[in-house]
């Protein structure tokens, strides 16, 4: 039996050490699954901590955000017929509108005893809670079904962002609740003494209990009174319970600590302490009268005189435990009455002080990135540092130029990887792909840290080596899979910038950590210039606030559509979804010709922005569509125009609408609704050019001479004479589509 053992033991020994040989194996050939830095509510404040210093050594800071949602409505969505500020406003809309739930944090470090980058991801689960009682109301905000779904294919956890998630407050909220801490609590204590004032005595058991407090309290303060030169504790004697009175000491003072009363029965202490109070319950006439001040506060056989106890205050205090003391506290004169409210006072008022510092939250990680003014790496970041700006900056401003200004104050070094990707001829593969993603970017560029995706990469040389640290715990080798959390995207937004700079000729080898990375020539032309928009290469510089809508960033992007001329530009919406661009097109081409349409694009299927070849011709449509409306006779079937103004509900305005549109706060699914919904209800509307735009430098004209209105007249007196009967054939109108022709000549 023994024997029998000893070979069970032996063979378990053996087993045990080809399980950990095969361990061993194992985890040379299968790299560790990559770490990152969860942070929540419960280990934010030492995570900030650690962070503080990772990003006071760190060379540049990669930041990513996660979001429930990019576009309010599908008319929102980013188009090629979008001017810069239209754009501007469509990003603004979004931020204002969706949350953050999760933002990836990624400090690197360049290590020179290993020639490598360290990075330090973080992953920052965060929720807007209430913590404060700022604006009186809730946070609110958007989910996008696709974007919600998008999340949970990546196994994002809601429970736990919901759950632990860091609320914030931004600085505008911060200096609002600061602001308003004084007037706040001054009405608190203003209520409480209302209340009890305001508190009916009408029952038998209120009358009853407020005499016997009047008894108690006056006994107490008898008692102090008498043994204020003695040492000797007031004793307690009565049928009350010994826990609802207990006899402390408030700011070295003698206090009365009441326990176990009702919210109820201590606004009728209250009531006590304001009122002194003489009960009979056989009134005599005289008696009564005397008893009439109290009987319109609800006091039916209560007479009350104005003598208060001057010497005692009621003083409500909030204990560590976060529970809330009543206390009735003894006070030598009125001066000490008053020093005693305005500690009361002062403590409050220090306490929802630090309650709305701890309610900064995670802002505090935005006030140390912008504090340290380390160079911040984003990845076609616009939105993003949209978003940061408004969820813990403040509103965000109502114009792009307004808004470059403020976030180049706050955040003086912004760099977009696609600005990056765009600039260089090796990164033309990324170029060529249908794709721009990041994580395309990261398999390109970074195959060796991008471990798990096989593919040849750019064949770019030498390679940027990155390890990560979380923690103490520091590696090389991973198996990616955490892709589209924030984390993960901003160390693979930082793996990108890092190589990219490399391959811009930048020699890490040669970089000195006192150095600021911000200011190498190299990168100097690509710092602070942010993607408007990635579709057609607006790109505007958070310096200056200028923009470029065709630059050696956008030579290399597919044009889908001719040059683009605001100016020239018809709003029209609100048609029979039946309508086609093609069948618009054609609408309007036999009345202006056939080269007086550039383009019809759809913005959704109740509307269309139409390209004239002319600024002129887009006041020339709307005044004939105004006239064509305004006639409304049988024979205006017989136009072209007639198929796009079929159904009566056809809308048409200038560009400047549009703008005025998405700077609306509504957004309702269907463009037509939109316009509906802001109570647009003119047929035609020709607003004046916005001068302070650079595509529409001057107002535009509705005829350049005479000879053209002449040609107007002359198409209105032959609509006239249709609605009239004297012209009825086909010639009259063909000749009504040559006039027309010729004014978009």
């Amino acid at each position: 039996m023994k024997k029998q053992w000893m070979l069970v033991r032996a063979l378990s020994k053996t087993l045990t050490l080809a399980s950990f040989t095969r361990s061993l194996c194992s985890s040379s050939t299968t790299t560790p699954t990559f770490a990152l830095k969860n942070v929540t509510k419960s280990n934010f404040e030492s995570a900030l901590g650690d962070l503080r210093r990772l990003v006071r050594d760190a060379d540049f800071v990669a930041v990513d955000l996660e979001m429930t949602g990019v576009t309010s409505a599908p008319w929102r969505e980013s188009f090629e017929f979008d001017r810069f500020d239209i754009r501007y406003l469509k990003v603004k809309d979004s931020a204002e509108k969706f949350a953050v739930v999760q933002f990836g944090v990624c400090p690197f470090r360049w290590d020179h005893s290993k020639q490598s980058f360290v990075a330090h991801p973080h992953n920052f689960y965060i929720f807007p809670r209430k913590e404060i009682p700022v604006g009186g109301r809730s946070y609110e905000f958007l989910c996008q079904t696709t974007s919600i779904d998008f999340l949970a294919r990546y196994q994002f956890d809601f429970n736990l962002c919901i759950q632990e998630g860091i609320s914030y407050l931004s600085r505008g909220q911060e200096d609002d609740a600061l602001r308003n801490l004084h007037p706040m609590y001054e009405d608190e204590l203003r209520c409480n003494s209302r209340e009890a004032r305001d508190t009916p005595v009408v029952r038998i058991a209120d009358v009853l209990f407020t005499e016997r407090m009047k008894n108690r309290i006056s006994e107490w303060r008898d008692g102090l009174l008498l043994n204020r030169n003695h040492r000797s504790e007031t004793q307690e004697v009565s049928n009350d319970s010994p826990q609802q009175f207990q006899t402390i000491f408030f700011k070295m003072r003698p206090a009365l600590l009441l326990n176990g009363f009702t919210s109820h029965q201590l606004r009728l202490i209250q009531l006590v302490m304001l009122y002194n109070f003489s009960v009979y319950h056989m009134c005599t006439p005289a008696e009564a009268i005397v008893a009439a001040p109290a009987q319109l506060m609800g006091y039916e056989d209560t007479i009350v005189t104005e003598k208060h106890y001057e010497d005692l205050v009621f003083v409500r205090e909030k204990a560590e435990t976060s529970s809330v003391h009543q206390l009735i506290v003894y006070v030598d004169s009125r001066n000490d009455r008053d020093l005693v409210m305005k500690e009361v006072k002062d403590g409050l008022h220090k306490e929802a002080e630090m309650k709305i510092k701890a309610a900064v939250g995670f802002r505090h990680v935005i006030d140390l990135l912008s504090s340290e003014q380390k160079l911040i790496v984003g990845h076609n970041c616009f939105l993003d540092i949209a978003h940061i700006y408004s969820k813990f900056l403040g509103p965000l401003p109502s114009t792009a130029e307004e808004y470059v200004s403020s976030v180049n104050k706050y955040f003086p070094y912004i760099i977009d990887t696609k600005i990056l990707l765009n600039a260089n001829d090796m990164h033309l593969p990324l170029k060529k792909k249908s794709s721009t993603s990041l994580s395309r970017a990261f398999s390109l560029l970074c195959p060796e840290i991008a471990s798990s995706v096989q593919g040849p990469g750019l064949g770019l040389k030498p390679r940027v080596k990155v390890e990560v640290q979380v923690d103490d715990m520091r590696s090389l080798n991973w198996n990616s899979g955490a892709k589209h959390e924030a984390g993960y995207d901003a160390f693979m937004t930082g793996c990108v910038f890092a190589q990219a700079c490399s391959n811009l000729g930048y020699d890490f080898k040669l970089h000195s950590p006192s150095t600021n990375l911000a200011n190498d020539e190299k990168l100097q032309k690509h710092i602070n210039l942010l993607y408007l928009s990635w579709i057609n290469g607006d790109i505007i510089d958070l310096r200056t606030g200028k923009r470029t809508a065709e630059s050696a960033y956008s030579n290399n992007l597919k044009i889908q559509y001719p040059r683009i001329v605001f100016q020239n530009i018809a709003l029209i919406w609100g048609f029979l979804p039946k309508i086609k661009a093609r069948e618009i097109r054609e609408c309007i081409t036999k009345v202006f010709g056939l080269n007086s349409v550039s383009s019809v694009y759809h913005l959704d299927e109740t509307a269309v922005f139409v390209q004239f070849s002319k600024a002129a011709l887009v006041t020339d449509f709307l005044q004939l569509k105004e006239t064509l409306e305004r006639n409304n006779d049988p024979i205006s079937v017989l136009h072209p125009l007639s198929k796009l103004l079929e159904g009566g509900n056809t809308r048409a305005a200038t560009y400047e609408s549009y703008k005025r549109i998405c700077s609306s706060p509504i957004s309702e699914v269907l463009f037509a609704d939109q316009a509906e919904a802001m109570r647009i209800k003119w047929k035609t509307e020709s607003l004046e050019s916005n001068r302070e735009v650079e595509t529409q430098e001057n107002e535009m004209a509705a005829f350049p001479n005479s000879s053209d209105r002449s040609e107007l007249g002359k198409i209105n007196r032959i609509i006239d004479n249709l609605a009239r009967g004297h012209i009825q054939d086909d010639e009259a109108i063909d000749s009504s589509y040559t006039c027309e022709a010729q004014l978009s000549k």
